[in-house]
This record gives C-alpha cells, structure tokens and sequence, in this order.
C-alpha cells in the first residue's frame, strides 16, 4: 500500500494562505463595509489638512497683468455659446435622477440606510462653468464659475468614484490597463465630476534623460500648472484643475460601486493604503499610489459638457511624433514640412495652422512632447479653438529645453498677433512670466506646486520662442508673420521661394 504523498502538506498550506490573503484584502473589508461597523483600514480620523489659501484672491503681479488692456480687450465677434442652458439643465436632471434611482437600488440591496436623493442645482459651478464654455474659450476672462468650481473640487464631499470617463474628458475607462499611469473619474456631492490624477513624482525630481517621452511619468503638478499657464497666457483652453489631498479609503473606496476598483486597493507593509490600475495579466505592486497612511495628493480636472451635448472631434497632430524606439516622422527630417500641411484641408485656409502653433508654444513652455492628438467641439467648426488636455507629461526637466517642440513655428513661421503681443508682455520685468505663474499658483491647496527651477525655465523658454519668432521676422517680414486672429494669412510667392530654398 502506497504511504501518503509528501507534497500534500505543502499544497494545503498554499490553499490556506491563499484563503487567508484573499479574506483580509477582499472578503473582510467588503463585509466591513456593508456591516457599517468600522471603516476599512482606517480605525481613526484622518489627519487634517494644511491650511487652505482662498482661490480666488489675486496676486499683485496677476492683478496687474489681468488689468493690461490685453487682457481687457472684446473678442472679435459675439460670444457664441456652446450649450443651450435648457437642455443642458434637461439632460443633466435626468442624468441625476438615474443615479438617485441606481444609489437607492444599491443600498436596498445591502440592507443600508437609505440617504435622501440629492438634487441638481442649476446654480452648481460645474453646470455654471458648462454653460460659459464659448467660441471664445472654454471661460471668459471675468468668469465668477471658475473660482467657485476651483473651491468646490477642493471642498466637496465625493459621492462615487471610477465610473467611466468617455462621456466626459475623453481620457479612457476606470483605470489605464497598462498599470503604470493611473487616473480615476470622481463625482461630488453636487454630481459634478472630475478627473482625478495622483501623485506619481515628487516635485524636485527631474525625468531621467534616458526616458522616452512616451514612458514618462504623469505627473498631478503637472495638470495643475498648466491650467495656470493657459489662463495667463489667456488661451482659456485647459478645464480648471486644482490638487487636493484625497483620502483614498473614504473618498475612493467607500464610494464606489465598482468591484474592479475595489479589488486593486491593499494594504503595504508600511501600513499605508494604497491602489493600482487593474492589469490584464500581471500586476506590479510597484506601480501602486499609496497615502500617507490615507491621504494622496492629485489633481482634479473638471469635466468638460458630455459628448452627448457637445460632440468632439479628435483630430492627429500634424507634428505627431514616433512612439516608437526608432524612426522618426517626416517633419523631424524635412524642414519644408510646412508647405505640405499648408495644402492640407483645413490648414490651408482657416486658423488652424495659427491655433496649432499656439498649443507649440504652450507646449514648449511646461515641455510636453506628448501632443499626438488635439481635440475641438464639432459646433465651432473649422475655426473653434483646440482642447489642451492630458498635460501630465510637462514640467519633467526644467534642465533640457525641448526646441523640437517649436517646430510649428519654426517652420511656418506665423503666430497670431494676440500671441506675440502676450508673450512680449510676459517678457518685461513688470509682467515676467515666473513670477505671474509663482503667484498664481501659490493659491493652489497644494502649493508649492513647482520648483524654482521650473518657474526659472519658463522665463528662459519664453526668451526662445521670442528669438524664433524675431528670426521669422527677420527673414519673411513681420506682416507675413505676424497674422491677424481671424484670418490664415496666404504666403507670398517670395515667401514660398524663401522655404523652397
């Protein structure tokens, strides 16, 4: 009679810790929460946060520069609203009753308390904030929305994280299959959403220069510096982004309804709770965001209206780069590229060409090569303005100006008038460009929200994109260059001969 195999106690023993692994970080906390006894991995109040300074409060510096007669001056036309307040109002009321109706199902379902359903208000600064969004940008200079959406992206209670963020940004589903770059949608008390991005890089950490650009790091400063950036450039077409410190147990895992994004969160062992995107075949745990045991710094970036009420295109970049280890495009190597994107509908006879360029420059100024595609509201037409979104990826080396990125200038040599006057503004000692951008992000929560050197850097960049511009002058004449904001201008034949040669 054969005796007992041998490898039979070390095959229950791995049956039993899996058992064990899989009713503390799964089972157990789920039960916890249903039960309402305690909160999962969180025993004691969370620790409070720093002092808040009022987001509206201007600095001197930004006083001035927003009180320029650029900065004052009307836009060429009427305003042209991108939604109809009516049915906006319509289709929001109904989006909010169907969560009321799903939130009260679901707690039926576990036997708890149910809440009064929450209402929509029609005064919410995300719904004010929508229907500002224009032809001029997605808010007018003198926005009253704006602060107070700032205030309450910081402020509000969360209601439901990781739904899906198609209708909204345009950025993917609940988390990034790829495990490595992370992003949640949140929706707050009020049925505002944003999108959340955390903490992946500490601040005085520079990309490595053996990075790829399309393998770095997103970065949550990143998001919220460049909104600041677009508003004193006065482009107007970053969503309002602030950081904030998020609990990750009671503002993300107590809130949502979604069991994938429940079943990435876990306990380090340094005690800290922390979550990873879920992964089709293996995840690293090295690729997590964990607290502090709890709280995660991030940014928050409002949503722009769904795409049911104001559709999108997205469109490549014609300066599109290789994601690849080798190769490059055909502008990295023809410097007359221009003249083929100029025969190309619509660059050939709109302002896309002078909206293209604008996004390089704001693009070289936070060192963002990540620019593949740009998106515009269908409703604009040819003419609309282009999205800035997805800016994680700037503010990485304050130590490298990344001049490629200003081939769009270089060239086509053309800008808008309004561009170049600005850029000439932010040059002079009273209106310097570091110390706009250091003033005004000092009003963030999380703030210091860049290093000195990266402020230094955007004076340096700026001085750049003016000698390219001043070279575009030099050669072609400033009527040529310099364009009016609402006309594409057409090339001269001797313009033409210059490139040719």
């Amino acid at each position: 009679m054969p005796g007992p195999r041998r490898d039979r106690p070390a095959v229950l023993l791995l049956l039993g810790a899996l058992l064990a692994a899989d009713l503390y970080f799964h089972l157990w906390p789920r039960a916890r929460r249903e039960l309402g006894r305690v909160s999962p991995g969180c025993p004691c109040p969370a620790a409070p946060a720093p002092p808040r300074p009022p987001l509206s409060r201007a600095a001197p510096a930004l006083r001035r520069l927003f009180a320029h007669p650029l900065y004052r001056a009307a836009p060429p036309g009427p305003a042209e609203p991108l939604l109809g307040a009516r049915e906006a109002l319509r289709y929001y009321r109904r989006k909010a009753a169907r969560w009321n109706r799903r939130h009260k199902l679901y707690r039926e379902e576990l036997n708890l308390t149910l809440p009064a359903p929450l209402p929509l208000r029609p005064e919410a600064a995300w719904l004010q904030f929508q229907l500002g969004i224009s032809r001029d940008g997605l808010y007018p200079r003198s926005s009253a929305a704006v602060p107070r959406l700032l205030r309450d992206l910081r402020d509000l209670p969360t209601i439901s994280a990781g739904e899906n963020a198609r209708a909204g940004m345009g950025m993917g589903s609940v988390v990034k299959p790829s495990g490595v770059h992370l992003k949640l949608v949140l929706r707050f008390q009020d049925f505002g959403k944003a999108m959340f991005k955390p903490m992946r890089q500490k601040r005085e950490e520079e990309t490595p220069e053996d990075f790829f650009y399309f393998v770095d790091f997103q970065r949550h400063n990143a998001e919220i510096a460049a909104f600041h950036l677009d508003r004193i450039l006065d482009f107007r077409r970053v969503p309002p982004t602030v950081g904030r410190l998020i609990n990750v147990t009671k503002e993300i895992l107590e809130v949502t309804k979604n069991e994938v994004l429940q079943s990435v969160f876990f306990v380090s062992p340094a005690s800290n709770v922390c979550f990873f995107a879920k992964c089709p075949y293996m995840c690293k745990t090295e690729y997590a965001v964990c607290g502090s045991p709890h709280l995660l710094e991030g940014s928050l970036s409002a949503f722009l209206p769904s795409l049911n009420l104001a559709p999108r295109l997205s469109i490549p970049n014609p300066w599109i780069r290789s994601y690849s280890f080798e190769g490059k495009e055909e502008w990295e190597v023809n410097p007359l590229y221009c003249n083929t994107v100029r025969e190309i509908y619509p660059y050939s006879n709109s302002n896309r060409l002078l909206n293209i360029v604008d996004m390089a420059i704001f693009d070289f100024l936070i060192g963002n090569m990540d620019r593949h595609h740009y998106e515009m509201f269908t409703k604009f037409g040819d003419d609309g303005f282009l999205l800035h979104l997805d800016n994680a990826r700037g503010f990485g080396r304050h130590s490298h100006d990344e001049i490629s990125i200003l081939a769009p200038l270089s060239q086509c040599c053309v800008i808008k008038r309004s561009t170049w006057l600005r850029l000439q503004l932010l040059a002079e000692p009273e209106y310097r460009l570091s110390e706009v951008m250091r003033e005004s992000l000092l009003q963030d929560p999380l703030a210091p929200v860049l290093t000195e050197p990266h402020l230094l850097a955007l004076d340096r960049r700026l001085q750049l994109i003016l000698d390219a511009v001043g070279k575009c002058i030099d050669t072609f004449g400033e009527a040529t260059v310099v364009a009016n904001d609402t006309t594409q201008p057409q090339s001269p034949a001797v313009h033409r001969a210059k490139l040719d040669t």
